[in-house]
């Protein structure tokens, strides 16, 4: 099934000024538009927070695909000119802007897809890290060079990536400089789909069309205990889950979900 892409109307243009929103389905597409390197600065940052601010709150959008404009890049991360000066004062407020933006990406309510379709580098990098699912085109390379200029990783990625990949990868491509590619991040767990040239997008948005069959209630149900497992040990959770699993009986969705697999029809969610 295809669906229309429309512009997402439901926010003024402005907080989303060098990204651009489209609706498809009930998915939200967020391409970064800043050539010619999609990197990240003060507006784009504030807008990526205020948009993911409205779709929590669209009860339509169920998922969300990131993806970088052109053929190279899906982002090289921050624009260093902002840190030539050595001023203290504007380091501070872009690592705020930098964790509030992908911090609202890791919280989004749905789910999130990084379409990686090009270098994604630092910020573009800790971007990706931030959402629930990677997918990488072949060209793609994938670094943390931060230390190589003397900075560090301040939106997530000292501890989002050795989550994922385990402290000896995160050490090499941290600690190292070490830039992989597409076939190497997925073997190490850092990307979960790896896609020829050009084909990220598309595969994004096909995995994001299959979340509209989850009742969306259940899922902002259950991503914030897979998440917990970060901060807490696994088993800690167990009791929550089978508080979360009676609270679901409030909602609609949970009656019509079990209704329409016994009546054998597609469910209808009304997202409450």
């Amino acid at each position: 099934m295809t669906h229309a892409v429309e512009p997402y109307q439901s926010i003024p243009l402005e907080l989303t000024h060098k990204l651009t929103v489209e609706k498809i389905g009930h998915t939200a597409l967020i391409t970064i538009s800043h050539p010619p390197a999609n990197t990240w600065d003060r507006d784009s940052l504030i807008g990526l927070k205020l948009l993911i601010e409205h779709l929590n709150r669209d009860d339509d959008i169920y998922a969300l695909v990131i993806t970088g404009q052109g053929e190279r890049f899906f982002s090289a991360g921050a624009d260093l000119k902002l840190f030539a000066d050595g001023d203290k004062a504007r380091a501070r407020d872009m690592a705020r802007l930098f964790g509030e933006a992908f911090e609202a990406l890791r919280d989004f309510r749905g789910v999130s897809i990084a379409a990686i379709n090009g270098y994604a580098m630092g910020g573009g990098l800790e971007c990706a890290l931030a959402c629930d699912i990677r997918i990488a085109e072949r060209q793609a390379q994938l670094a943390l060079p931060e230390a190589t200029v003397g900075l560090l990783p301040c939106a997530g990625g000292t501890q989002a990536l050795p989550w994922l990949v385990g402290e000896g990868w995160a050490k090499r491509m941290i600690l190292c400089g070490e830039r992989i590619d597409a076939q190497t991040a997925l073997r190490i767990g850092l990307i979960e789909e790896l896609v020829d040239s050009g084909e990220a997008r598309g595969t994004a948005l096909m995995l994001a069309a299959r979340v509209a069959r989850q009742s969306p209630v259940a899922v902002r149900t259950i991503k914030p205990l897979i998440q917990g497992a970060r901060e807490r040990a696994p088993n800690s959770w167990l009791s929550a889950e089978r508080e979360r699993f009676v609270d679901l009986f409030d909602a609609d969705d949970t009656r019509e979900g079990v209704n329409a697999f016994l009546e054998k029809r597609d469910p209808r969610w009304r997202n409450t």
